[in-house]
């Protein structure tokens, strides 16, 4: 049997869902301002106030998984929106604190409220967000998010 009667890769799939979900995202909080990768930041950036942190632009950055040059770009643009305030770092002279603005914290909670019911939606098949399948699945992607990749160096 080929390969490609075998059906998509897991490879495939994940992609995949990781486009659908972002464009959905993208049009679910574009009334708000703000595309996938600016909500990304700012969920991130509010849960980590919550948890007492005022992170810098690299924290945040290893917190989403977004390329630290990423992230001073998107820091940038939701900051001349008045989302975000950056701040130097006292504890290092070379790094940037991120905090929410007032606005910021409403938008993003606006925001997070659009987008667990676009999850829910997501996740009705596996018996929605707080479903036994779905809890399973996120298990499954926090496992393969934790496995460390080699990347292959051509020869």
């Amino acid at each position: 049997m080929s390969a490609a009667s075998e059906g998509p890769t897991p490879g495939f799939l994940v992609w995949r869902l990781s486009m659908k979900w972002r464009v959905a995202v993208d049009r679910a909080v574009a009334p708000l301002g703000l595309t996938h990768a600016q909500y990304s930041l700012v969920a991130s950036l509010l849960g980590m106030e919550r948890s007492g942190l005022r992170p810098s632009q690299r924290q945040l950055a290893d917190r989403t998984g977004l390329e630290p040059l990423y992230v001073s770009k998107l820091a940038r643009a939701l900051e001349a929106a008045g989302l975000v305030e950056r701040a130097p770092d006292p504890a290092d002279t070379r790094a940037v604190q991120l905090s929410l603005t007032t606005h910021g914290r409403a938008v993003t909670r606006r925001a997070i409220t659009v987008v667990r019911r676009l999850l829910d939606q997501l996740l009705e098949p596996l018996g929605g967000l707080h479903g036994s399948r779905a809890e399973v699945f996120s298990r499954e992607l926090a496992l393969l998010l934790d496995t460390p990749l080699d990347f292959p160096t051509e020869e």
